[in-house]
């Protein structure tokens, strides 16, 4: 198995020379942030993920939590690794300054987290939950809430969870039944949930379960439900941890990947009183029935995570494969004499250098969509905060939703390299698969990021978002066409792309109406267009500026960024032919076949 060694020089050109940080840090609360100080992060924070945490990858993946007595023990090393996490202030790095936090932008946050996620997805998802609850708290709690709450979290002394999902109600969070009783300025909740990431665990003194429950007059359906604040251990009037809540898990998943991050089944209120009576304590957060609006600043957040989360998996399972054909000697390849390290056959070469150019691809929309979540943050300018907003609300859903598909590819791709042995668990590439697996399914599934793209981004607005995007995608479409014979077939790709996805984008807008199931039936097809034009966007933008840079100085990054993006060019951007035909192909026969006859 591979070692771990995150891709600096891609996220430092990506960081430096595409989404132009500098520019991003002259926004007044970024302007401590320099280049020297971003570099150093990086380096420490590959070095946690080396030397630290990947380590722990492969014993989590074997060995999993263990469940007893209704607590969850964490993978041996996870507590020591958390505790190195927390003194280095990782969990602190883009949390605000007024609670402790060190006020770094979002993307960077997002390539520290991408390295950590390579090198050990379930230890990472544990702060990137409690970073979205952090956010939560921030935006919508109340200011006793945030002051007894905030400050331990944002160190990491206390980790965070996010509780929707119940057994009856899936992602249909209309149905779900867990309830709150008012007790005074506090609240008493009854009911269970499913698939609680992080759940329990003995790494901190406190966890903080952020909860979706309904009120005794609360109206039917989502608008009914409320957020509530519910920490595993009761506070004393100084902040200190005291009596038991009665939160419990009362059994982990087993699940086919991420086997060391424990998926809990939780329930409020059904096993010891506190404090003389049922029901476990908590506090509204936020106001009443508005519940699903203010987790949704934790979802979005985590769903732009799990993007970069896939980024991460599928980089991992690429430099695997990229070490295992340098060594794996096998067959004697067109025009060798004997036979060869089995990367000198064509198609793996064809195989590895795609896996690359489609990591490259899914890794700039995750950073461009994070440093545009920076802008709607940071922008003291609303014409310029409301302009950012509408775009990351654009490029979420395909941050998320086409990156982990992407995931779902290329870690298939690097079994493949390995032949029968990527089969084989002792070599590890099939737990970057099945790790990976779960990314387009947590945080809402492709389809909810499909429908969410084209049923709210698209059609809600008439449009006017992707007219900007297109918009754009012409300004680079024209630069590439003046810029020679080196980038003639990226000119030439892109172009066509861009007209798949404008024709595409008219032809739902203008017939959606007619027809309830068009939106359903298009956006799987719709998501995946979406996706495969914008990383070829930022293919050809990251072409131009490697053109111009590799002329003036050299450099292996820019050589190798152009022959990436050419690869992308010919051997990805042809599928949005095939998705905008798919997309258009019409509901008919998909509704011609009966119930019964599946």
């Amino acid at each position: 198995m591979s070692d771990y060694h995150a891709p600096l020089q891609d996220i430092q050109f990506l960081l430096q020379d595409l989404i132009n940080l500098p520019k991003l840090c002259e926004f007044p609360v970024y302007r401590e942030v320099s280049a020297d100080v971003v570099q150093a992060i990086l380096t420490q924070a590959n070095q946690l993920a080396s030397e630290v945490l990947a380590p722990l990858n492969r014993i989590g993946d074997q060995q999993g939590v263990s469940f007893s007595e209704r607590a969850v023990q964490e993978v041996p090393g996870f507590k020591a690794a958390y505790q190195q996490f927390v003194e280095g202030g990782w969990n602190s790095i883009t949390a605000g300054v007024d609670y402790g936090g060190m006020g770094l932008p979002e993307v960077v946050g997002t390539a520290c987290s991408e390295m950590w996620s390579a090198a050990n997805s379930s230890f990472a998802l544990c702060p990137l939950l409690t970073q979205g609850a952090i956010g939560a708290l921030d935006c919508h709690g109340s200011g006793a809430l945030r002051s007894r709450y905030l400050e331990k979290m944002i160190s990491g002394e206390w980790t965070g969870t996010m509780n929707l999902t119940e057994p009856q109600a899936g992602s249909d969070l209309s149905a779900i039944r867990c309830r709150a009783e008012p007790e005074g300025d506090r609240y008493r909740l009854f009911g269970s949930k499913i698939f609680i990431t992080w759940g329990d665990h003995q790494m901190t003194d406190n966890i903080v379960h952020l909860v979706l429950a309904r009120l005794p007059d609360a109206p039917a359906g989502m608008k009914g439900v409320s957020l509530f604040l519910v920490p595993k251990f009761l506070l004393d009037d100084e902040g200190n941890v005291t009596a038991r809540n009665d939160v419990y898990p009362s059994a982990i998943e087993k699940k086919m990947g991420i086997h060391a991050s424990p998926t809990c089944v939780m329930s409020y209120g059904d096993t010891q009183p506190v404090e003389g009576k049922l029901g476990a304590v908590g506090y509204l957060v936020g106001e009443a029935h508005q519940g699903v609006a203010h987790m949704f600043t934790m979802m979005n957040h985590a769903r732009l995570r799990v993007g970069v989360q896939g980024v991460a998996l599928a980089d991992r399972a690429y430099q695997q494969a990229v070490s295992y054909c340098r060594e794996r000697v096998q067959g004697v390849p067109p025009g060798e004499q004997q036979p060869t390290a089995i990367i000198r056959h064509p198609d793996i070469r064809r195989t590895l250098l795609l896996m690359r150019s489609l990591v490259e691809a899914s890794r700039a929309v995750n950073f461009l969509a994070a440093a545009v979540y920076d802008t709607v943050q940071a922008s003291p300018e609303d014409v310029q905060r409301q302009a950012a907003l509408a775009r990351v609300e654009w490029l979420t859903p395909i941050a998320k939703g086409w990156a982990t598909e992407i995931a779902q590819e290329v870690t298939s791709l690097g079994v493949q390299c390995h032949g029968g042995m990527g089969f084989i668990e002792e070599t590890g590439a099939a737990q970057h698969m099945r790790d990976a697996r779960i990314t387009s399914i947590y945080e809402g599934t492709t389809a909810i990021q499909a429908n969410d793209l084209i049923g709210r981004k698209l059609t809600r607005d008439k449009g006017e978002e992707i007219q900007r995007v297109i918009a754009e995608m012409r300004v680079t479409e024209a630069e590439l066409e003046v810029a020679g014979e080196d980038l003639a077939v990226i000119y030439t790709a892109f172009a066509e792309a861009v007209d798949h996805l404008e024709v595409l984008a008219d032809w739902v807008l203008a017939n959606y109406r007619d027809n309830p199931r068009l939106q359903g039936m298009a956006s799987y097809n719709f998501l995946m267009l979406a996706g495969t034009v914008t990383g070829g966007w930022l293919m050809a933008q990251s072409a131009l500026l490697s053109q111009q840079k590799f002329s003036a100085t050299g450099g292996d990054i820019y050589r190798l960024k152009l022959i990436s993006a050419n690869c992308y060019a010919e051997q990805v951007l042809p599928r949005s032919a095939s998705y905008a035909a798919a997309a258009k192909s019409g509901t008919k026969t998909i509704m011609a076949i009966k119930d019964e006859d599946f």
